[in-house]
């Protein structure tokens, strides 16, 4: 049986239940995405899994952390793995709480007025109160620039001239003192400000180009951001041994880097499935604090990732091949072609519509299959997914189509949670953003799996849950052993 969304929804009292609320803010906001999930949604599920001090809770896509942030205030052990440099970079200096206020205030002081003092004798002001910078319209030497195959990487008009200029000599100085503890916090604070006070960027479905700024006040934006901090650092110092650890690699292959039976719960929020390119939602700070380099290193990052939009798809992707026996995976993609030639739409990227969802719903099968061997038995997890129709309006319901993949791989699906409602920028339509909530029995189940239960869970107040059944007989079977790691196959089931 299909499994079937509750209409069930965070009441409005609560406002937008995907908002950083000002209570959450330590930390989360040293950096962080715009559509992040919050720190909130990370405690409510910490709190019905019943997870405590002992136990370890994974994010396998990361991301900035909000996760690994949230589970090192309470006390618990988490990880997270990521693919993006970025946000990775984000991730692990946003756990790292052993800098002391007084050493990265002092340190944020020096770098801040040696720049300020290397662009004076350039003759160029940073000073905030400079009226339009007028100043600075005919700077009397040459302004610093990328290297060319960098700055090609930029999204155009992302950052103008003058503040690029200050920017990388304020970078200088933030590398050329310090420990490489007070550098990562240096850099991450420039990340921030880059996107929030120093670029032209805009951020909405898209990240796009906003006002153009000629000029920018750029060592006042960044000292603020590490007097932040330097401050969240001392109030939280209590916490600052409380293990949590990011590490670089591909969700796809969680098993390469993760211990076996490590893991008692998992919380996280993969890509969805949309035309959403993830890397250039980060691409201004990770060219400028030289994270990515060229063409040929962005590719290699799009290959290590989910794909989830057709600016990620290469001709040797093979993830596809993993749902060819999943009757509603095919089913979605082919109505996507069957939309595109009735259409008439011809575009390499339109003719790769109904293939991405695919990928994607294999990259996800090779990442569900990946985990099994580092949970332990009764893990719980919560995977935080949207629906998407932007592929020329076909609705894609990702939590159901997850659900059905979970089951197929030996998970008991407990149920889905609705997070929030959003709009579809493509048909106008509110689109469902839901939790799929998962439990590993501790080995691949033969035969049918059973009805879903939350017995496991205490109820929340604010979400339904629905319960729904998902079948996997003899073929759901033999994926689950041909999508084991070689040398790894614990599974009880016989082919």
């Amino acid at each position: 049986m299909a499994p079937q969304a509750t209409s069930a929804r965070v009441p409005a009292s609560s406002g937008d239940p995907n908002k950083l609320r000002p209570g959450d803010r330590a930390v989360h906001d040293w950096y962080r995405f715009v559509l992040s999930f919050p720190p909130h949604l990370v405690r409510d599920y910490l709190d019905r899994f019943g997870v405590g001090p002992r136990a370890t809770v994974l994010d396998p896509f990361c991301g900035t952390g909000p996760t690994l942030v949230e589970c090192r205030k309470l006390g618990v052990r988490s990880v997270g793995v990521e693919a993006s440099p970025m946000a990775h970079f984000a991730s692990s200096v946003k756990v790292d709480w052993q800098g002391r206020r007084d050493e990265l205030l002092r340190y944020a002081e020096e770098a801040a007025t040696a720049a300020r003092t290397r662009l004076r004798k350039q003759g160029i002001d940073d000073l905030a109160k400079l009226p339009l910078f007028g100043k600075n319209k005919n700077p009397p030497v040459p302004l610093a620039n990328l290297p060319p195959e960098q700055e090609a990487l930029l999204v155009k008009n992302s950052i103008s001239p003058m503040p690029l200029h200050k920017t990388l000599a304020l970078l200088g100085e933030i590398d050329r003192r310090g420990s490489s503890r007070l550098q990562s916090y240096g850099r991450l604070a420039l990340a921030t400000a880059l996107v929030r006070d120093i670029g032209n960027l805009k951020f909405g479905p898209e990240v796009g180009v906003g006002r153009i700024k000629d000029d920018a006040t750029v060592a006042d934006a960044w000292f603020e951001r590490m007097v932040a901090m330097a401050n969240d650092l001392h109030a939280l110092a209590d916490r600052a041994n409380v293990e949590a650890r990011a590490i670089r690699s591909d969700a796809r292959t969680a098993d390469d880097v993760l211990e076996p039976g490590s893991v008692d719960a998992v919380i996280t929020s993969p890509p969805y499935p949309n035309e959403k390119d993830y890397t250039r939602t980060t691409r201004l700070e990770s060219v400028i604090l030289g994270l990515i380099r060229s063409k040929a290193e962005l590719r290699r990052l799009k290959q290590g990732m989910i794909r989830s939009n057709t600016r990620g798809v290469y001709k040797a992707d093979t993830d596809d091949r993993e749902v060819e026996d999943n009757a509603k995976v095919r089913h979605i993609a082919d109505a996507i072609e069957r939309r595109r030639v009735d259409l008439g739409k011809t575009s390499g990227f339109e003719r790769m519509y109904s293939r991405v969802t695919k990928l994607y719903f294999g990259g996800m099968t090779r990442h569900l299959a990946s985990l099994r061997p580092v949970l332990k038995p009764g893990a719980k997890l919560a995977y935080v997914v949207g629906d998407q129709a932007s592929y020329l309006r076909i609705m894609i319901r990702t939590g159901q189509l997850l659900a059905e993949v979970a089951s197929s791989l030996g998970y008991k699906v407990v149920g889905i949670d609705l997070f929030r409602t959003r709009l579809s920028t493509a048909t106008g339509d509110q689109l469902r953003e839901e939790v799929v909530l998962l439990e590993w029995p501790g080995q691949a189940t033969s035969g049918s799996s059973p009805r879903g239960t939350i017995g496991w869970c205490r109820p929340n107040p604010s979400l339904r849950t629905t319960l729904i059944d998902t079948g996997n007989g003899c073929r759901a079977r033999r994926r689950a052993h041909r999508l084991e790691p070689r040398g790894r196959r614990r599974s009880s089931c016989r082919p």
